[in-house]
């Protein structure tokens, strides 16, 4: 008696494969060979991504989250447009492929971008394997890049009306509380006193730049290049904007500092024997941009409070059985380490 063939797997929730083959065929005729099958790829938090592909060709695609989606927090027109501008210049961006504004195919916005071959270091342990000479290059590239991004003119990549940067910081500070209002479903203790201290703490912004607004070693993609490590890809634009630089690097300094903190929910692999410390990532930094980046107490500080508006925002996603993947039952213990983090940060700024 023959042998029954196996089930094809069952596609992740998020693309209905076969609206999307017809959206594909009718959109760019002729770039879909074969049946779609996709497979979520783990490790996002918030927008999600799928290894789509034909069996011939792969894709990502992108969209937000399946429920909760707070307003302008995933925007997939931003992230498209960012890449597809940065897609010559210094930067390395995954090449966009379709952007779909609607929600008529997948019930939200989506995205398709090239798939590119690389390794996302989140834990020290694989990463420390690597050598700590290799570990110092890749978190050298890691800020280099970085600086490559903020020396960019923005007009020069079609990108001068993608953000105001006057009052960057003042409309940050509203958004993020804003945000936090609407993911709120308990007791925060601090966190509405870290959003009063930064506040009435708020610095001067230097220069102007295109920010990333998520910068961190688990969101850029690194292979070898010409027998070194390199950054190959940056990924996750969705807070993409011109504004403060600074608050960039702040970002960085908070995930090199809480690295592994909280049993994991910070990765780890900035814990690697070999990878830069804060102050070595700042030092080159400036000598690389120019930019004074000394002070950087209130941006790490900041950077604590917008992550932990993500974390309740995840936790609210979670407690709604709308989230997709492991890990994230653990987000209701990350904003209280992140709130106390800042709190202290700021007692010296």
């Amino acid at each position: 008696m023959p042998e029954t063939p196996p089930e094809p797997p069952a596609a992740p929730p998020g693309p209905d494969l076969e609206r999307l083959r017809a959206h594909l065929d009718r959109e760019l005729p002729g770039t879909v060979a074969g049946p779609l099958r996709a497979e979520l790829i783990e490790g996002g938090r918030s927008n999600l991504s799928y290894r789509l592909t034909d069996g011939v060709t792969v894709w990502v695609l992108r969209r937000p989250p399946l429920g909760h989606v707070l307003a302008t927090a995933h925007d997939m027109g931003r992230e498209y447009r960012v890449m597809t501008a940065l897609r010559d210049t210094g930067v390395p961006v995954p090449a966009t492929v379709h952007l779909d504004p609607g929600a008529e195919v997948l019930g939200a916005p989506w995205y398709l971008m090239a798939y590119v071959p690389g390794t996302v270091h989140r834990e020290a342990a694989a990463l420390a394997a690597l050598g700590e000479r290799r570990v110092r290059g890749i978190g050298e590239a890691l800020v280099d890049t970085l600086a490559a991004l903020h020396r960019i003119d923005p007009a020069a990549v079609g990108l001068a009306g993608f953000g105001r940067p006057e009052g960057y910081l003042e409309r940050q500070l509203r958004r993020w509380s804003a945000q936090l209002d609407a993911s709120r479903c308990r007791e925060l203790p601090g966190i509405d006193r870290l959003h009063e201290l930064l506040a009435a703490t708020r610095p001067h912004s230097p220069a102007p730049a295109l920010v990333h607004g998520d910068y961190r070693l688990d969101n850029v993609l690194v292979a070898e290049r010409d027998g070194r490590d390199a950054v190959v890809a940056v990924l996750d634009w969705e807070m993409s904007t011109l504004g403060d630089p600074l608050t960039d690097v702040g970002l960085l300094v908070m995930y090199t500092e809480l690295a592994g903190v909280g049993g994991g929910l910070i990765p780890s692999a900035a814990t690697a024997p070999g990878f830069p410390r804060s102050a070595e990532l700042v030092a080159r930094y400036a000598e690389s941009t120019g930019r004074d980046a000394a002070a950087l107490d209130w941006y790490v500080a900041f950077a604590c409070y917008k992550l932990a508006v993500v974390a309740e925002g995840i936790h609210y996603r979670y407690r709604q059985g709308r989230t997709l993947g492991a890990g994230f039952e653990r987000a209701a213990t990350m904003a209280p380490l992140l709130v106390e983090h800042g709190l202290t940060t700021l007692k010296g700024h």
